[in-house]
């Protein structure tokens, strides 16, 4: 018996050690696993068609936000992008031309640590608060104004539409519930040490703006599952596309996507 309680004392000494190890990695480490930085120099030159302007957003003392606005002729609005957890805007900016040529100003903005934006990405809150800032300051002027959000913005965007109310939200790949989410990343990680909690599915009912979400049915990051939980929030007049052989990345350039975006705009 001695022999048997010492084994079990063992193992639960070794288990709980090797959990301890497992929680400290993720708690510290967390921001990059959730935000994967890419930093740009700041004399670095973009290189885009079209007419766009760079735009620096004072979030805290010695802290810019770095965005881009690409100008359309004539433009009926602004599109606000808040994009994925990866890249900076000198790949991102490649889709404005999509946006400009359906006739709306598009501006993207870098988080925190990423491209030629300062900082470092730390919590929700601050991401909440920076992105709520610097749609403050460059939504002004717009009567007409779309908001979307990619993957990790999804969360971000739809805090956004939930509080200033623009025309319409376009959600790209959501999640359900990052806190929720993250269970499936990092099992058994205690939602109390977790340092992002973007709750699309508290958000999403506040928001009065027109919403149109995209999933692809193939996404093995965010599974199409999290969209189709969102459904239970949405108005009559809102909408849920599954786009069939898409995965998590590129959506953008789908067709079927190209296609119903063009309508949305159009009937605004």
């Amino acid at each position: 018996m001695k022999l048997i309680r010492f084994i079990l004392l063992s193992l639960t000494v070794l288990f709980g050690g090797l959990y301890l190890l497992y929680v400290s990695y993720v708690y510290f480490n967390q921001q990059e696993m959730v935000f994967i930085h890419y930093k740009l120099d700041k004399n670095y030159s973009f290189d885009f068609d079209g007419d766009f302007t760079e735009i620096n957003t004072p979030v805290e003392a010695n802290t810019n936000i770095h965005g881009l606005l690409f100008k359309a002729n004539a433009p009926k609005g602004l599109v606000f992008y808040l994009h994925g957890n990866a890249g900076a805007l000198d790949t991102w900016g490649k889709i404005a031309n999509q946006y400009t040529n359906l006739g709306y100003d598009f501006f993207i903005m870098d988080y925190r640590g990423f491209g030629k934006s300062d900082g470092a990405v730390e919590n929700s809150k601050q991401v909440l608060n920076d992105a709520s800032l610097v749609y403050e300051k460059i939504s002004k002027g717009y009567e007409n104004v779309i908001v979307i959000g990619y993957s990790i913005g999804t969360g971000p965007a739809t805090f956004l539409a939930s509080k200033y109310h623009p025309n319409q939200l376009i959600l790209q790949a959501p999640y359900f519930n990052f806190l929720e989410l993250t269970r499936e990343k990092a099992p058994f990680f205690p939602d109390f040490l977790k340092k992002f909690d973007f709750a699309t599915n508290q958000y999403i009912g506040k928001t009065k703006s027109q919403i149109t979400i995209f999933h692809g049915v193939d996404d093995q990051m965010i599974a199409a599952a999290n969209s189709e939980k969102l459904q239970q929030y949405l108005k009559k007049s809102d909408k849920l596309f599954l786009l069939e052989d898409q995965g998590h990345l590129g959506m953008n350039d789908n067709i079927k996507y190209q296609e119903e975006l063009k309508k949305l705009i159009d009937n605004h």
